[in-house]
């Protein structure tokens, strides 16, 4: 469940990449969607964005932090990963497309990020 150092470089890129995507779709939130969604869809966009950047600078503490232990707790990484996926890019969806079908995916998502953190539990013991 853990990699070695000087793992990490992948979840590294992966926590900058996540982070990147989670300000750009912010700022396309921000200035191509709105007037053109309404005041909830504009409130969803805006919870998935919290919640995809919120992960994303997680998921790059757990990195850093991992490579100073000398092992990174890869389950925490894919599981606020997958989280992010499903939960913010569920809500994404249903904003861009209107199709509920997304909805299921909203709360498996949450229970991902859920699980990325309790992990941490395991991931912090000696």
């Amino acid at each position: 469940m853990t990699e070695p150092r000087p793992g990490g470089a992948g979840w590294l890129a992966a926590a900058g990449l996540l982070g990147a995507a989670a300000v750009a779709l912010g700022a396309f939130g921000a200035h191509a969607l709105e007037g053109r969604l309404d005041a909830a869809q504009l409130a969803t966009w805006r919870t998935a964005v919290l919640y995809h950047l919120t992960h994303a600078a997680a998921l790059l503490a757990v990195v850093l932090a991992g490579q100073a232990r000398g092992r990174i707790p890869r389950a925490t990484c894919w599981l606020f990963a997958l989280g992010i996926a499903l939960f913010s890019g569920s809500l994404y969806g249903m904003v861009l497309t209107d199709l509920r079908a997304f909805g299921p995916l909203t709360p498996l998502g949450g229970l991902l990020l859920l699980a990325g953190w309790l992990s941490l539990l395991r991931a912090g013991r000696p």
